[in-house]
């Protein structure tokens, strides 16, 4: 029986064992090991095939019997493969890379490219990056000639790269640099998957950037390695069906709409019709204030309570795979629409005024104030939203919609 896996020091949020099951390789696990647990792992006798990721991609290095040039050009392994009995290092990662600015319309040829990191990724962004034909590619550091305090000596570049961590969960909506001082810029890529839409990246789609993101680099690069594995070849594109897959598993389905529309109830719908875990922001914060709705407002006041539900969003929103149900006024707030969007897919549930609930509701007092009401935040709603969907039919017919409309259009 061989060992197929990923070898780490701390494996909590990969994806890789979803990907290359995807592929077929149902004996794929996570091996977290300590410093001095490599020698004896590598050299395993029943060692098949192995990815590596931080922090020991140079460490591998030392017990490897051979070397691809790709990877000696990098200075690092992220492959390693055991053939009559010789371990022998790739490196995927500079396939993965390029397969995300590829599908991102991301041309990097004649262009100035920016760097943001000098890690191990960066050395796999800047030999790509050369191969690809940038005009230059300039590394940025916190410390040396070229750092964050002196960006402004590179406003004209023209592509830029994210290989630091600045921005992944569990540090969510945190941004290594300010896209706007780059005013020549054209594409953004960032290799962070987790999130799947950086704070970077969010600011880049809101400038009209192009913009790649980590997840596809993530299945190419286990699309590569499943093939040195069993010296094979994947069909064309299936890097890009896995991306699509893992989106669609992952990304949070989000409510947003008037106060009485419904989103309890479609929510709820939704949780049976998908297996997915519904989430109620008012409860969370009725939970974290340790009162009512009512008594917060009657108490504390509204803006103290959109600080709380802006608070409670933004921890709710970094995880995958729910179903988030916002009170009707979480679109006030400007903030709470790059922590909704980062991992969400977000639909208006959409009523007539008059059907509108207004039973213990503090905002909702007669039917005059909810119009009023309706028109400061129609365009808030729809500023916020993906789709819209009129919820005049049975929760769980709207609930189907949803369904099917999330299933189909979640692409990568």
């Amino acid at each position: 029986m061989k060992k197929y896996g990923l070898l780490g020091k701390k494996l909590g949020h990969s994806y890789s064992v979803p990907i290359h099951r995807g592929l077929g390789n149902m004996d794929y696990k996570l091996y977290e090991k300590q410093p001095d647990e490599i020698e004896e792992f590598i050299r395993d006798p029943n060692l098949g095939g192995i990815n590596v990721t931080i922090p020991y991609k140079l460490e591998v290095m030392q017990y490897l019997d051979e070397i691809d040039s790709a990877a000696r050009e990098i200075g690092a392994v992220n492959t390693v493969v055991r053939r009559d009995g010789r371990l022998i290092g790739f490196n995927t990662d500079h396939i993965g890379f390029c397969r995300m600015l590829e599908h991102g319309g991301i041309d990097v040829k004649g262009k100035k490219a920016l760097v943001l990191g000098s890690g191990g990724a960066s050395k796999t962004a800047v030999v790509c990056l050369h191969r690809l034909g940038a005009s230059s590619v300039t590394v940025i550091s916190r410390e040396g000639e070229n750092n964050y305090d002196n960006l402004h000596k590179h406003r004209d570049a023209q592509v830029i790269v994210n290989c630091t961590p600045v921005g992944m969960y569990p540090n969510n909506l945190c941004s290594p640099v300010d896209l706007t001082q780059f005013e020549a810029c054209e594409g953004v890529a960032d290799m962070i998957y987790n999130p799947l839409r950086t704070d970077l990246l969010m600011q880049a789609e809101k400038l009209g950037l192009k913009t790649a993101g980590g997840l596809l680099m993530l299945t190419s690069q286990g699309v590569r390695a499943h093939e040195y594995f069993f010296d094979t070849k994947v069909e064309a594109n299936t890097d890009l069906k896995l991306a699509e897959n893992l989106r669609r598993e992952s990304e949070n389905i989000v409510l947003i709409g008037m106060p009485g529309c419904g989103k309890s109830t479609v929510g709820a719908a939704l949780a049976r019709l998908s297996g997915r875990e519904a989430v109620e922001v008012d409860a969370l914060i009725a939970q974290k204030a340790g009162k009512t709705i009512p008594e917060i407002f009657e108490q504390d006041g509204e803006d103290a309570f959109r600080r709380l539900e802006s608070d409670v969003l933004r921890e709710e929103s970094k995880e995958k795979a729910k179903i988030i149900m916002t009170g009707g006024g979480a679109v006030t707030r400007a903030e709470n629409y790059p922590a909704l969007h980062q991992n969400g897919r977000i639909y208006e549930i959409k009523r007539d005024i008059e059907r509108l609930d207004r039973e213990g509701r503090p905002l909702s007092k007669d039917l005059d104030t909810l119009k009023r009401m309706y028109e400061v935040r129609k365009p808030m709603y729809e500023a916020f939203r993906d789709v819209c969907v009129t919820n005049e039919n049975t929760p769980e017919q709207t609930a189907e919609m949803i369904w099917r409309d999330f299933c189909e259009n979640t692409c990568y």
